[in-house]
């Protein structure tokens, strides 16, 4: 038997769980097999849901909806308002409060206390 059929041999045998040859060529031979060998495999499961994926998503572009001629007008999707208010806190700093909801005086001076609190607290930042 030539040397060649002997490594082939051997090779077979160790790729289908046999014993590893010891000598260098064969185990380069696996290596190189190891190598080609995929490292996972793929979920049936996800395959199909990336499949239906791909289909719902293909027949979204193939059929759009139509495009309201009212679209953009009442329907409550306009800019909202932005209300913006400015003060200043006690120690000569300065608050910008906005929100898209009105800002009363008492909200105001509400939350122009409670960071003024914050500014002047005792306590040190545990993140920093």
């Amino acid at each position: 038997m030539s040397r060649r059929a002997d490594q082939s041999g051997r090779l077979e045998g160790a790729l289908e769980g046999g014993p590893v040859p010891h000598d260098e060529d064969t185990r380069q031979m696996l290596a190189a097999a190891g190598a080609l060998q995929p490292g996972h495999q793929r979920s049936p499961s996800r395959v199909r849901a990336a499949r239906e994926a791909f289909l719902r998503e293909y027949a979204r572009t193939q059929n759009p909806q139509e495009t309201r001629e009212d679209a953009g007008s009442g329907d409550g999707l306009d800019e909202p308002e932005i209300h913006r208010v400015e003060m200043e806190l006690p120690d000569g700093g300065q608050l910008v409060l906005t929100d898209i909801e009105n800002i009363t005086p008492e909200r105001a001076e509400k939350t122009a206390n409670h960071i003024a609190r914050i500014l002047n607290s005792k306590e040190r930042d545990r993140q920093s």
